[in-house]
């Protein structure tokens, strides 16, 4: 396995970063998932651009997306899969240990791991626990995944592969890896970026090809819609067939089972968009 590390590919067993990134330390970090199909990685171009603005918004330097775009490609020849998940990760580098970042810049890696296509239907739980939409990082791709770890775990323990989360206002929000939309008297919802959730590249690209509405909804449209579904880079578009142990008659529905094929068909039709 090759990685790519500040600047050239490595070997995975030499590629090392200091116990003192702050990346690790208080994880000072962004980064971006990627779908990558036989090599290619689906819809880049837009990934960068978030890691750009994630960046932007922790007040981290500004990226070189070039050589980030170079790194993606040469960590996809060297590690050949049918389907991968591409990690871009980009920190506040080396750093005292403390909250104050370091002079010595950013770290920046890029590996790809082999991934198997998630099934086109699952189980989700709600948790407890909210989004904070006010957040001095609500909306930014950070490295602090703690929060996603706990709710990920409650949702495992369920029987199920996601958990939603409302936000402090008690709307519907966002899963811990995953963007949901909703479908009600036949319209599809996605809450909208200002509810605190990521704005999602599959999420961005379902509401650009499905005309789906991004609507302020309260968190208990999930127990009356007609269909839900998640969309990540990884899902794809994936419909939900069981909520807090609820099963939701003739998964997928109708909407889902059409914004399903539309992606399959555009994503195929340009790797790009």
């Amino acid at each position: 396995m090759k990685i790519w590390l500040d600047g050239a590919l490595r070997d995975a067993g030499d590629a090392r970063v200091s116990v003192f990134d702050h990346g690790l330390t208080v994880g000072d970090g962004v980064f971006e998932t990627v779908k990558a199909t036989d090599g290619q990685p689906f819809a880049l171009t837009r990934h960068l651009r978030r890691l750009a603005r994630s960046a932007a918004g922790l007040g981290l330097p500004e990226p070189d997306l070039d050589e980030v775009r170079r790194a993606c490609a040469q960590v996809l020849a060297a590690n050949p899969v049918p389907l991968g998940r591409l990690r871009i990760t980009y920190t506040g580098g080396v750093s005292p240990l403390a909250s104050d970042r370091g002079q010595v810049g950013p770290t920046l890696v890029v590996a790809l791991g082999e991934a198997r296509r998630r099934p086109d239907t699952t189980a989700a739980v709600t948790v407890e626990w909210t989004r904070n939409e006010r957040s001095a990082v609500a909306g930014l791709k950070t490295t602090s995944y703690a929060e996603n770890v706990v709710g990920l775990a409650r949702a495992r323990a369920a029987g199920a592969s996601e958990a939603l989360f409302a936000n402090t206002r008690g709307r519907l929000c966002e899963g811990t890896g995953s963007n949901v939309f909703v479908v009600l008297d036949g319209e599809l919802h996605t809450p909208p970026v200002g509810s605190g959730c990521l704005a999602g590249i599959t999420r961005q690209v379902i509401v650009e090809w499905t005309g789906a509405r991004e609507t302020d909804l309260p968190f208990d449209v999930l127990d009356r819609a007609e269909e839900i579904f998640l969309t990540s880079s990884l899902r794809d578009v994936q419909a939900v067939h069981t909520l807090d142990g609820r099963a939701l008659a003739g998964t997928p529905g109708p909407v889902t089972s059409k914004a399903m094929r539309v992606f399959e068909e555009r994503s195929a039709a340009d790797i790009d968009p």
